[in-house]
């Protein structure tokens, strides 16, 4: 397997980079507070990053997630391209994507997904016309989303419009990630690639491809590539707050001399450094896999676990690396810190990952050795 990007991830991470580098400034983050830049978000769209990812897959995105996490841009990118534009290119029939995609490109329409992407299927449940009733506790970015992405008790995916949900109650986060509490009483919903209505019904009710009984479906592989997603821009997070441990031992001096010539703080930032790539591999890979139709849930799990575990280590190092500053709510690597802490409580805690690992290990005829 070969992880160099091609000459159009390339092009298209460097383009991410820089629209990134130039408006996710420190202060512009400061001055959006917890809520979104709708300029950058525009941005992005007008250079076609969002419709570069259908040509890229999945790898692609993640490394332009690489570029957001490294910023920590507070945008709907990352959520609104894998529960949006890749699942309902991957998943959605002729009209869906015919009606869905172009505003996906483009950025007029926003989704997220109601399925934090370590704890399992929400509690959602749908009715024989295709309406939801349930509560998601939380929902990423859910403030600035047109649909939500909401899997129901029996794994199917259904697309609820914002609007149709009633009143969003804002929730917040360790990270400012314009979060809402999702509540679905009766709410219309669209099956994402099958018909509502009773014939969808009876095709649950009789284990269908995509019920509940089922091995795999469009509920695993859009899970799946949401773990490898979150865990890209884990990785970019990691990177981030690692080059401002980097920059400022390099400068700050203790005893006559740069901190980061000091024994102990070369040996912490090179473990930061091992996680970090840790988490960056395991994410290329899982992606090249899910990109190649080659089964991917093992490796999605393993992506999520060293991104919630390494990933972990490698902020509260960030932090520790700055010494008192690093106790500043107003420096920069703060808000690494919350952005790293916020990804590990949603790919789920890695006792938790390890444990579904080890059960998909156990039946190999639902796992990726089958």
């Amino acid at each position: 397997m070969d992880f160099t990007p091609t000459e159009e991830q390339q092009a298209a991470r460097e383009l991410a980079a820089r629209i990134f580098g130039d408006l996710s400034t420190h202060e512009r983050l400061a001055a959006a507070g917890t809520g979104t830049d709708a300029e950058l978000w525009k941005a992005l769209c007008a250079a076609g990053l969002p419709e570069a990812v259908e040509e890229t897959g999945l790898l692609g995105l993640v490394l332009l997630a690489e570029e957001q996490g490294r910023t920590t841009a507070q945008v709907p990118f990352t959520a609104s391209l894998v529960y949006g534009l890749l699942a309902v290119a991957r998943h959605g029939t002729e009209e869906q994507r015919a009606r869905l995609l172009p505003g996906l490109r483009d950025g007029t329409t926003v989704v997220t997904g109601a399925f934090p992407a370590g704890q399992g299927h929400a509690a959602v449940r749908a009715d024989g016309g295709g309406r939801l009733t349930g509560t998601v506790p939380w929902v990423p970015w859910l403030r600035d989303a047109t649909h939500v992405l909401v899997p129901d008790e029996a794994r199917a995916l259904w697309l609820v419009r914002t609007a149709d949900a009633g009143p969003v109650e804002a929730v917040e986060l360790t990270a400012p990630w314009s979060a809402g509490r999702l509540v679905l009483a009766g709410a219309p919903a669209e099956r994402l690639g099958r018909a509502t209505g009773p014939e969808a019904e009876a095709e649950r009710g009789a284990g269908g491809a995509e019920g509940a009984g089922a091995d795999s479906g469009p509920y695993e592989d859009v899970l799946a590539a949401a773990r490898i997603a979150f865990a890209g821009l884990q990785a970019g997070v990691c990177a981030g707050s690692l080059a401002r441990a980097v920059a400022y031992t390099s400068v700050r001096e203790q005893f006559g001399r740069p901190l980061s010539s000091h024994q102990a703080v070369q040996l912490r930032a090179a473990d930061a450094h091992m996680d970090t790539e840790s988490i960056r591999v395991t994410a290329y890979e899982a992606a090249w896999r899910h990109d190649r139709a080659l089964p991917a849930a093992e490796h999605a799990l393993t992506a999520a676990w060293w991104a919630s575990e390494a990933g972990k280590r490698v902020v509260h190092a960030g932090q520790h690396l700055h010494g008192g500053m690093g106790a500043d709510l107003d420096h920069p690597v703060h808000r690494h810190f919350l952005w790293g802490r916020q990804l590990d409580a949603y790919l789920g805690c890695g006792t938790e990952l390890l444990a579904e690992l080890g059960n998909l290990l156990a039946e190999p005829s639902k796992g990726d050795l089958a």
